[in-house]
């Protein structure tokens, strides 16, 4: 029943999961910490590819001036500018713009946060480029704004959502169902929250590579099974699930990374991305599971060559992001 006829739904999806799009649209992230009486430092963190970047810019009220110039960096995957600002009358009640954000598809998480270290979090995108400066927010304002930027991640992160088909399409009864994604689950959090909280590290360009190469394999086993070859991997898919689960939370850890993460609620936002991701997955995970049941009703003679079909699409787009990534990091 779990491999069912997933593939209507993932096939369709295959035609839009180009390489251009297996990296999920990161977003912006804007810091404003009040330094003194009117004195402020901002942290400007934009996407890049190498040289290019996203035309993004930061337009503070008129009654700031700088203090220090702006300082660039460009890694990249990212590219952080700093620089100081003195706002006569402070900053509270006055409105904060992105301009240009809404001609992108990029999103801006925003951070605000005062000398006794109150903070305001907010997220902003192309129908809402702007925010007024208020008073603290609440740790439901960390809660809201990275439990929506996991769940945006997981579900836009079409290579993650790929290995988390390939894997159901192993799965033919519901207990494999729960001790994989549990498994996948544990995994990702443990070296997301290791990795974000900088106990372990690697470099982004071989941990994409390597998650590709693990949705490809994933793919190969599905063929192999369903040839009626043995496959260790299809009896016990927790195992795939965990060992390669690590490599994906490193992956999700290079993303909030790249957003950016409030000093003193480091803790929260971490706990809330990671909600978000779940809830996210369990909800790609039930979407399918719904396709599948309804269409082994109505026409379960697709349901064999369905399950081929899907692994052979994902296993072509995993061995091309492989291939992709590795001369990235070579070039």
């Amino acid at each position: 029943m779990i491999r069912g006829a997933l593939f209507l739904v993932c096939a369709a999806a295959s035609l839009f999961l180009s390489p251009a799009v297996a990296h999920e649209v990161r977003p912006a992230y804007l810091e404003i910490r009040e330094t003194g009486p009117e004195q402020y430092g901002i942290l400007w963190k934009t996407p890049a590819r190498g040289n290019a970047t996203i035309r993004l810019a930061v337009t503070l009220p008129d009654t700031c001036a700088e203090t220090a110039p702006p300082v660039s960096i460009n890694d990249g995957a990212a590219n952080t500018v700093r620089w100081s600002v003195r706002c006569t009358g402070g900053l509270a009640g006055k409105e904060v713009r992105i301009a240009g954000l809404e001609r992108t598809m990029v999103e801006t998480i925003a951070r605000f946060e005062r000398l006794d270290g109150a903070a305001q979090s907010v997220r902003m995108m192309a129908g809402t480029t702007s925010f007024i400066v208020a008073e603290p927010s609440t740790i439901f304002g960390v809660a809201s704004v990275y439990t929506m930027l996991g769940i945006e991640h997981i579900l836009l992160g079409f290579d993650h959502l790929c290995f988390v088909l390939a894997l159901l399409l192993l799965i033919n009864n519901v207990r494999k169902l729960v001790l994989t994604i549990t498994a996948f689950t544990v995994a990702h959090s443990i070296t997301l929250a290791a990795a974000t909280l900088g106990y372990i590290s690697a470099p982004s360009g071989p941990i994409e590579a390597l998650i590709a190469l693990s949705i490809a394999l994933v793919a190969a086993e599905v063929i192999a099974k369903n040839r009626g070859q043995a496959s260790p991997t299809a009896e016990r898919p927790w195992l795939v699930a965990f060992g390669f689960g690590l490599l994906h939370g490193l992956g999700f850890a290079g993303a909030l990374s790249e957003t950016g993460l409030p000093d003193d609620a480091i803790p929260a936002a971490l706990l809330f991305f990671n909600v978000g991701v779940e809830i996210g997955q369990l909800a790609f995970v039930a979407v399918l599971l719904t396709v599948g049941a309804l269409t082994r009703r109505l026409i379960p003679q697709l349901l064999p060559q369905g399950a081929v079909a899907v692994a052979f699409a994902i296993g072509t787009l995993a061995a091309f992001w492989t291939i992709e990534r590795v001369v990235g990091i070579v070039s």
